[in-house]
């Protein structure tokens, strides 16, 4: 291999490495989303720190014992449309860089619809299925977890956005929409935002999620740029 290309392969994957085990900072990241008018709460999983999450990801899909009273506490008197959570997953740098930008363009198109959101929930170390046992205990019709996906070489920042109709422990990931690859390199924020404000209106509207919903948009013109996957 010439020693340019192993030297690129090394930078790579040492700045995917530094991506997973990057702080999340989420009263940083809860501050950014409340300067866009935004209620938001701070929870916690039942993963006591990183290197526990990254080993047990059990416990990522489950909220602490206080975290599940504080959002018992906060259920009001009508159902939610929508909630939605951002987590650090797997990694914090891609939530610290497109987390607000893409709720900066998204809430206002899912507002728009005349939907119902929720406070924006963030959670310390989560995964995908943490959003399951947040709508439900918030009593939302569906809920949208923005979470940093698994770093690959050369995309250690990308977003990844999961959307899950009837949140509820259990959940399959057949039942959840990923619209991932959520970067400049990759799918832009606009398109990404529009993209899953598609998705929430439909399912809203369908009552359903997953491989019951696809982007059908598609039919209408060309493919659109990054990636739409049924989970």
């Amino acid at each position: 291999m010439p020693t340019r290309e192993w030297l690129d392969f090394k930078a790579a994957h040492a700045a995917a490495r530094d991506a997973v085990h990057c702080a999340f900072n989420a009263d940083e990241i809860a501050k950014e989303i409340a300067g866009l008018g935004a209620e938001v709460v701070v929870v916690d999983s039942d993963a006591l720190d990183r290197r526990t999450f990254l080993l047990r990801p059990d416990l990522g899909r489950r909220l602490s014992e206080r975290s599940r009273y504080m959002l018992q506490e906060r259920q009001g008197a009508d159902d939610l449309d929508l909630v939605i959570v951002v987590s650090d997953g797997l990694s914090a740098l891609a939530v610290h860089r497109q987390a607000r930008p893409l709720l900066d363009a998204l809430v206002p198109k899912v507002k728009g619809g005349g939907w119902r959101i929720g406070p924006v929930v963030v959670a310390r170390l989560a995964r995908v299925a943490l959003e399951d046992e947040i709508g439900q205990l918030l009593r939302a019709k569906a809920a949208l977890i923005l979470i940093g996906e698994r770093p690959g070489l050369g995309s250690p920042d990308s977003l990844g956005a999961y959307l899950v109709y009837g949140p509820r422990i259990g959940k399959t990931d057949s039942e959840r929409n990923c619209v991932s690859n959520i970067r400049p390199e990759g799918l832009p924020i606009e398109a990404a935002a529009e993209t899953i404000r598609y998705l929430v209106d439909e399912a809203l509207r369908r009552r359903l999620s997953g491989i019951g919903l696809k982007d059908e948009r598609a039919l209408l013109g060309p493919p659109k740029q990054g990636v739409l996957e049924q989970r």
